[in-house]
């Protein structure tokens, strides 16, 4: 590791802890350049199964990437990565680093606006006909899967399953809602949480609804969505 990325390392371990209750993003690995989304599922589906929180994404570019790891050390991140492709699992790597995030950017510069970039990051999905690997294999693409990918690529490690993503945020009043805060629902009666969105303001919400369909904006005033409503989380 070079004197540079040492460097690097040290003064993002000085840094000041975000503001809210999720804790930043530290080292990733990012791998994989697909144009077909099946493949960059077959590669996260891969390394989950030698154990590896992976998830993949649709880049700004267009093409599929898959990140996996959340370490405090860059040395960690690259070690991990080494073993992979070691073992033949993964190939040619790239080791994101904290400062690269749209939270510790704005955070240091005090510039920009880290719920619009959530917003823009969870609307990059729209019309995708997710498969995901999350809490529930035989549902497809899960719910939980969009809004913790939509925080992670912006430097929040917010937790794969919505029910801890209930937990993990703090409670905001449906009026109150901000762009960026979360909305769940209890899709199977009572009131345990079984959905998630992320809301965007005017009253509507992106979600992955369920396998077969494509991520969408929805309303929260549509008849199921109020019916089944459990609360809103904000976690900024």
């Amino acid at each position: 590791m070079s004197s540079e990325t040492d460097s690097i390392a040290a003064i993002l371990q000085e840094a000041e802890p975000l503001q809210g209750s999720l804790l930043k993003m530290g080292f990733s690995v990012q791998i994989g350049a697909f144009s077909q989304l099946d493949n960059a599922v077959r590669l996260e589906q891969s390394l989950t199964r030698h154990g590896v929180d992976a998830y993949y994404f649709l880049h700004e570019s267009g093409l599929y990437k898959v990140r996996f790891g959340n370490h405090e050390q860059y040395a960690d991140a690259r070690s991990e990565a080494e073993r992979l492709q070691s073992q033949g699992i993964i190939g040619r790597f790239f080791i994101v680093i904290p400062e690269e995030y749209a939270a510790a950017r704005i955070q240091r510069s005090g510039e920009g606006d880290l719920r619009a970039e959530l917003v823009v990051t969870a609307r990059r999905f729209l019309g995708v006909p997710y498969r995901w690997g999350g809490e529930d294999r035989n549902n497809g693409f899960d719910c939980s899967g969009l809004t913790m990918v939509s925080y992670r690529l912006n430097g929040l490690n917010l937790p794969r399953n919505s029910r801890m993503q209930y937990r993990a945020g703090r409670s905001v009043a449906k009026k109150d809602l901000q762009q960026g805060d979360l909305v769940f629902f209890a899709t199977k009666g009572g009131k345990r949480v079984t959905h998630v969105g992320m809301y965007i303001g005017g009253g509507k919400f992106i979600h992955a609804p369920r396998t077969g369909k494509t991520v969408r904006v929805a309303n929260l005033s549509n008849s199921f969505f109020k019916k089944t409503y459990v609360g809103g989380r904000s976690y900024l």
